[in-house]
């Protein structure tokens, strides 16, 4: 499953508007440093063979198929505070806690 909030939906119609290129929207794991851990992410990207489609809000989502069945379900929001806006991409993917339980990341 992957749910989509209103206002992600209309903040990624507003950011394909007008632009050239893949309008479909990729949800990839991104490989994060020592402290992250891996998380997802979202990039504009054409479909591929092995791609799970999905269509929310207006907007195509495309992920890997084995990606998605490691992670769902999967929710995107749209967040917007006093240190800046942008998407939440949450999902069953596990947190590693990295070490880092100092506050400070050596790598």
């Amino acid at each position: 499953m992957l749910e989509v909030s209103d206002k992600a939906g209309e903040a990624i119609k507003q950011i394909l508007a007008g632009k050239e290129g893949p309008n479909t929207i990729r949800i990839m794991l991104n490989q994060g440093g020592c402290c992250g851990g891996p998380s997802l992410g979202m990039a504009l990207d054409g479909p591929q063979e092995n791609d799970e489609t999905f269509n929310e809000k207006g907007v195509t989502f495309l992920i890997n198929k084995e990606l998605f069945d490691e992670v769902k379900p999967i929710s995107i929001d749209f967040i917007e505070s006093a240190m800046g806006a942008g998407f939440m991409v949450q999902s069953a993917l596990p947190h590693n806690d990295g070490g880092c339980g100092s506050g400070s990341c050596s790598c």
